[in-house]
Formats: structure tokens, sequence, C-alpha cells
């Protein structure tokens, strides 16, 4: 029993030590491939220092390697430059070596310069966003036949007193506030003249449309018009893609329009009349990005809504040029840097988004690039045609000489920038060719923004061309006759208006 529990004890310790010599090989195996793997990455990294060294010395070691030949044409000019800069080793400490001493300032100029340049791009590259506000329902509103509200805004003299009326359906990302920016009050009642603007539908107070077209934009001016107390023919004003709707009114309210005025008007890029240079000279001045944009309208609309949310529908205030991806000149970008320009534009762009819904903007976006309707040169003033027939040639019979004509009867100015670069002016000439009774006012020098925006010469200059010398607003004089009036045998007190004149 005695040796048969001595055997056991033994087999015991000799399983233990195996058991502890195998685990100690399994670290020590884990940690030599450790030390192995250190070994050849720094083997690796030797011989690759070794090999670059070798390029080096093959390049500007031998006599007749590239970079030598090229170095050693520099080495004469160097020599003169450093020979005359030597003068500056006068100003070095004696005991230092000019080499040493010279290299240490460079470094320093170098680390000095590019702290600088870290500091300068860390404040340029992190601005202060502003977020948008949302203000107050301010706006004033009529109701269409249709239940639709639409908000406006009047400037200028009172409708009784109006000489002329004005209507300017905004462009897109703007609202009612945005009208002629910077227009005085004093200059419109010097000219006798009501501007009424408003918001299209979904944007700023106005609701939205179920399903709007150009033919429903116009038939929202022509109502809005009757509304306000607009009786009489009234101007249409429209500016950029703004003109989108005074094109709309020209073709299917004619009859409400005494005449229009057009700033740099929008028309459809991709419009089939348009000849290849008047194409080329359009899409030549935009952006990359811009022309995609035009793309995904046409092809992809739905798209455009990531577009907007990233941009002028994420919360934030922005510039123009960005979120529109607009390439300026010189003269426009110094006004959109305007501190009055920013905060009107802000402004504006808060009341264009208060509600906060893509679907107007896909619209406007939409309308521009897709089937209109009609064509430009359906508002070109012409004869009408007489059809064939036997009821036709009655109806030339009994109507002989009253011809018949069609397009817009009423006068069309256009001012064009020449250095639009937003609305070129390749396609005004399209316009031009398109619509030759209408008056072109080129101006030299001029962008997108400059003629219209906060330019008070400019104003009268507008108004002077559409409405001759200035006669104020129409003075309307009431004299009353005191005398009674007796009857029923009773004495009554009847007011008479007489001698009103309108001057």
């Amino acid at each position: 029993m005695m040796g048969t529990s001595e055997d056991q004890s033994a087999r015991f310790v000799n399983s233990a030590a195996w058991s502890n010599g195998h685990h100690g090989s399994e670290t020590e195996s884990f940690g030599y491939q450790v030390r192995e793997f250190v070994k050849g990455v720094m083997e690796m990294s030797v011989e690759f220092a070794k090999g670059c060294r070798d390029i080096v010395r093959q390049s500007l070691g031998k006599e007749d390697s590239f970079m030598r030949k090229n170095l050693g044409k520099l080495k004469g000019p160097c020599e003169k430059v450093c020979g005359k800069l030597r003068f500056f080793n006068e100003y070095l400490p004696e005991d230092k070596d000019p080499l040493h001493a010279w290299s240490v300032i460079c470094f320093v100029l170098v680390l000095a310069f590019a702290v600088l340049s870290v500091n300068t791009e860390g404040e340029n590259s992190i601005p202060l966003e502003k977020k948008l506000s949302i203000h107050p329902l301010s706006a004033d509103r009529i109701l269409l036949p249709d239940g639709r509200y639409i908000a406006y805004r009047e400037e200028g003299v009172a409708a009784d007193r109006a000489r002329y009326s004005i209507i300017v359906p905004h462009n897109f990302l703007s609202s009612r506030l945005a009208g002629i920016p910077g227009l005085k009050a004093s200059l419109l009642e010097e000219f006798g003249i009501r501007l009424l603007t408003y918001d299209l539908p979904g944007f700023g107070e106005s609701d939205p449309h179920p399903s709007r077209n150009l033919e429903s934009s116009a038939l929202d001016m022509s109502f809005f018009a009757s509304s306000v107390g607009v009786n009489d023919k009234f101007w249409v004003l429209g500016y950029s893609s703004g003109g989108l709707h005074a094109w709309a009114a020209l073709k299917y309210i004619p009859d409400r329009l005494a005449g229009a005025a057009m700033f740099a008007p929008m028309v459809n890029p991709y419009d089939s009349m348009m000849t290849k240079g008047e194409m080329y000279g359009i899409w030549e001045k935009w952006t990359r990005k811009r022309k995609f944009m035009y793309f995904l309208a046409r092809r992809f609309p739905r798209s455009l809504v990531y577009f907007y949310r990233q941009t002028f529908l994420s919360g934030k205030h922005g510039k123009i040029d960005k979120w529109l991806s607009l390439s300026l000149g010189k003269r426009d970008r110094a006004l959109i840097e305007d501190p009055i320009y920013e905060e009107f534009w802000q402004r504006d762009v808060e009341e264009s988004v208060r509600q906060g819904n893509a679907k107007p903007f896909l619209e406007e976006a939409v309308l521009l690039v897709s089937n209109w309707g009609f064509r430009l040169a359906d508002l070109k003033l012409q004869k009408k045609q007489q059809g064939k027939g036997i009821v036709s040639l009655l109806k030339s019979f009994l109507s002989r000489g009253q011809d018949e004509y069609t397009g817009f009867l009423g006068p069309i100015h256009i001012w064009q920038g020449m250095d639009d670069r937003v609305v070129p002016p390749s396609m005004t000439d399209f316009v031009h060719r398109v619509l030759p009774g209408a008056a072109m006012h080129k101006l030299p020098y001029e962008g997108h923004f400059t003629y219209f925006y906060f330019c008070d010469e400019c104003h009268r200059q507008i108004f002077t061309t559409l409405f001759g010398t200035p006669q104020g607003p129409l003075n309307i004089a009431v004299e009353v006759d005191p005398s009674p009036v007796e009857g029923d045998g009773e004495e009554q007190e009847e007011g008479t208006f007489c001698n009103a004149t309108l001057n």
C-alpha cells in the first residue's frame, strides 16, 4: 500500500510539472511570435530606408543624373544670390555659424507662418451660423373663389388716388416683402403709384394650390387685383424667375393688363425655339451644379427636395449664391455682401420659407423647365389668320375694315444687365428675337441685382420710362353745398356733392 501511494504521488508531481512546462511553452511561443513580428517590421523599414537612399544617390550622386544636371544649372544663380545676401551675416552673433543660424531662422519663420495660417483658416472655416426666425403672422389676406387665402402687401398711394397700379409676383425663394427692394415711398407718391405684392401659393402666408400651373397663377393674379380694388388695367412687373408669372399674365389675362415691365426675365432654358448659339450663350454662364439642378427639375424633380432641405429649408441662414449655385460678377458680389442687402435678404427668406414645405419651391422649379402651355411667340402682336371655309369667309366679309389681332397689345419693357450671369443676356436676346415689339433696355456693366436692388436713380429711370413725367396721385376735390332742402313739411339737410374733378 505504501508503494502504491508513493507511485501515485510521483505521477501527480510529474503531471503537474508537465502541465506547468506546457503552459510556459505556450506563453514563450506567443512572446516569441510578437518579437519576431517586430523584428520583421524593423528589418523591412531598414530595407525601405536603404532603398530610398539608393534612389537619392542614383539621382543626385552620379554626374550624368537628371536631377544633378538640372540642379547644376541652378548653382551659379544661387551663388550670386547668396553673395548679394551675404551682408546679412554681419548682423548675426560672431560665435554662431551662419549656416546653422540661418537654418534656425528659416525653420522658425516657416513654423510661424504655419501657425498663422492654421489660425486664419480656423477663423474662416467655422463661421457663426445664424438660425432662421419665424415671425408672427402680420399680412393682409384676401379670399379667392376656391376658398384659398392670398397674403399681400400694399405700398404707395391709396386705391382711390392711384394713377397707376403695379402688381409684382415675386421670384424663387422670395415673398411679398421683396417688391422692388429699396424703393422709396416718396417716389411712389411722386408718380402716383400703388404697388401691390403678394405671396405665391404655398409661400409666406398664402395657402398652397392643390394643382398649380401657369394658367392658375394668372387667374390668381386677376382675382387678387379685383379683390383689392384694382378695377382698371394694371401693370405687371416680373423680375428674374418672377417673370414666369408675368409671361403667364400676358398670355391668359391680357385684357386686365396695361403693360409689362420685365427685369432679366427667366424663360424655359429648354425652349425648342432657341438657336444653338442662344442656348450655348445661356448655359455656359451657369455653374455645373445649377445645370444639374435644372436637369433634376426636368427629369427627377422629387430629388430636389433633398437639396432644398440641405440649404434654405435647413433652418439656418446662408448665402444666395451658395444656395442657388449662382455665378456672380464683381458688382453683384459686392452688393450681396453689403449689410443692407443681407438684412433684407434674410428677412425675405424667413418669410418665404415660413411654412417649411418644399412643395411650392418644387412646383416653381418644375414650372420653369416644363411645358408652359403656350409659347412666347404667342404673345407677339400679329394679325389673326383667317380660317378656311364659307363661315370664315362670311366673318371676314362682315368685319371688313376691322382687322383682328392676336398677342399682347400693350407695351412690354425689358431691362437686361450685360454682366448678368444669373439670367445671361443671351436669354433676353432670344426673347427679343421672338418678340421684336418689346422695348429692350440694355444696361452696360450692370449685373443681376445691381440695377433693381437699392438704387434710387435706377428706380426713377424705370418709372420715367414707363410713365413719363411724374404727375403725382389723382387729386379728388369735393365741395359740399350746406343749403337745407325742405320736404314733407320737415327741414332736412342733405349734402350735395359737386365739382368733383380728377386731375
